[in-house]
């Protein structure tokens, strides 16, 4: 049992407030995920061939400023911002590149995410914990997917926890279980895949992905989904201009939706959406079992 929250602002002046107004939201999700939580934003892009690459280490000692110099020595236009054991790097250098020397010269920091807009935040720990130790309320952007996780089938480590991403700019969260991860999971490393985790969800986030490498819609990869995943899955999706949510043809995990003209919030549970701005007068609805729902920022 776990917690999906998302939320995008339609309104430009809330996105000052993205973060204020998600951290509540995902706080509501305690209860259904007290293991870890995490946090995908999507922020104004970086110029260029500019590219973001968010850290995570879990040593509270580790030598980030060591770790800068380094950067700055080697990669291009560098520029590093550190919060607790986590860290953002932007850099002009090719991110295979950058992702390789930081495996081989530094293998206990980890590359959460790589993109233009994104910024992800993953760590063991209640979701308020989480939330206070990366200064989640002061978040802003355009859109955030949030989770809040109750392990049940892999261990409570921050490479198990949630947001999962593959690519630039994509990641996804999942509350379900599915029963063939495994085979999923060979499938994808007979085509060059490589995975941080054994949870399920990673194999659920490279699946999709590597249909829309090949060409796949979105709304296409997830009828693909449907036929190759076995078990049960409320997946919610960001991507650089949109949120994107999917129950299995069962639904058997809940989810509900409140739509106005100033934002879009997804929760698993109404509680989560009650302190949101006006939301009596909202459009609140259960999404309707395989049916893809999409919103563009």
């Amino acid at each position: 049992m776990c917690g999906i929250v998302g939320l995008l602002v339609k309104k430009p002046e809330l996105r000052e407030r993205l973060g204020e107004l998600m951290v509540p939201m995902l706080i509501g999700m305690t209860e259904r995920g007290p293991d870890s939580s995490g946090m995908a934003v999507f922020t104004e892009p970086v110029s260029g061939t500019r590219r973001k690459l968010s850290l995570y280490c879990a040593d509270p000692h580790f030598g980030w400023q060591q770790f800068e110099e380094a950067v700055t020595e080697r990669f291009e236009a560098p520029s590093l911002v550190v919060d607790a054991n986590h860290g953002v790097l932007t850099t002009a250098s090719a991110p295979g590149h950058v992702r390789h020397w930081i495996g081989a010269e530094y293998p206990q920091v980890h590359v959460l995410s790589v993109g233009r807009q994104i910024d992800l935040y993953k760590d063991v720990g209640l979701p308020i914990e989480v939330a206070e130790r990366y200064h989640f309320s002061t978040l802003r952007g355009t859109h955030l997917v949030g989770h809040t996780r109750m392990a049940t089938e892999s261990a409570v480590t921050p490479e198990n926890a949630h947001p999962y991403t593959a690519g630039e700019d994509w990641c996804l969260v999942h509350n379900g279980s599915l029963a063939n991860p495994g085979s999923i999971k060979r499938n994808l490393e007979k085509r060059g895949a490589r995975f941080e985790s054994d949870c399920d969800t990673e194999g659920a986030c490279r699946y999709i992905h590597w249909r829309l490498e090949e060409g796949d819609t979105l709304e296409q990869a997830l009828a693909k989904a449907f036929e190759d995943f076995d078990g049960f899955f409320t997946f919610l999706m960001g991507t650089h201009d949109k949120l994107a949510l999917v129950r299995d043809p069962f639904a058997c995990k809940p989810a509900v939706i409140a739509e106005t003209d100033d934002y879009v919030a997804i929760a698993s549970e109404f509680r989560s959406l009650a302190h949101l701005p006006d939301v009596r007068h909202a459009k609140v609805f259960e999404p309707k079992p395989a049916e893809v729902y999409s919103w563009s920022v």
